[in-house]
């Protein structure tokens, strides 16, 4: 097994855990593909860091 495979298994195992924020979990994943695309748009564009004075 190539070393990063096993690194975002684990990632992905402390997603599913709660004990990481950055990544989705499988239920959050299914519920954002139930959304329309514009809406998973916006929610994407409104999560992002602004940049000020750029």
């Amino acid at each position: 097994m190539h070393h990063e495979a096993l690194r975002n298994g684990i990632r992905q195992a402390e997603a599913d855990a709660g004990e990481r924020d950055e990544l989705l979990t499988p239920e959050e994943e299914n519920e954002l593909a139930q959304l329309p695309r514009e809406a998973v748009a916006g929610l994407l564009l409104r999560s992002r860091p602004r940049c000020h004075g750029c």
